[in-house]
């Protein structure tokens, strides 16, 4: 069970998410149900290490077995989401996480995999470019440029 509850003022989410780095490059992906970019990641289950989370995330999405260098973040973010315009409570841990030993880089800048009949759509997106692109999170698009070496509560409102 994903730990998630919707009550009458909005949902809440516990997530985690992987930050796979390569030449100043950012693995992020999309999908048909979202016109804006996002990281690798997802809900963490009841009874489930954030560090198992990811690593399942990443394995379901990637199909790859990856290897957690250090957290990085934990986000505290209040939204409304773009496409289904509910509000959000979610905190969400970001982990720097090793693919050196996959055939990841060898599928190119852009790639599709699917999880069961879902299209995920990969593409190694240049640090630089995030400030220009429909991605979240924001505060990623400036703090990508100097990842901490301890974890960093980081807390957004949108």
């Amino acid at each position: 069970m994903d730990i998630t509850f919707k009550t009458e003022q909005g949902r809440f989410n516990y997530r985690v998410c992987a930050i796979i780095i390569n030449n100043q490059k950012i693995l992020a992906m999309r999908d048909q149900l979202s016109p804006y970019y996002y990281l690798p990641g997802g809900r963490v289950s009841l009874h489930e290490t954030a560090e198992n989370a990811v690593l399942r995330e990443i394995k379901e999405e990637l199909k790859v077995d990856a290897e957690i260098i250090r957290p990085l973040w934990i986000n505290q973010s209040f939204f409304v989401q773009d496409v289904n315009h509910e509000k959000y409570h979610e905190i969400c841990l970001y982990f720097l996480v090793d693919i050196s030993k996959t055939n990841l880089f060898s599928k190119g800048e852009k790639f599709t995999i699917y999880e069961d009949e879902f299209a995920h759509e990969f593409e190694w997106l240049d640090f630089n470019r995030l400030k220009s692109e429909y991605f979240y999170p924001i505060f990623l698009k400036d703090k990508i440029f100097d990842l901490p070496k301890e974890l960093i509560i980081i807390t957004e409102y949108q």
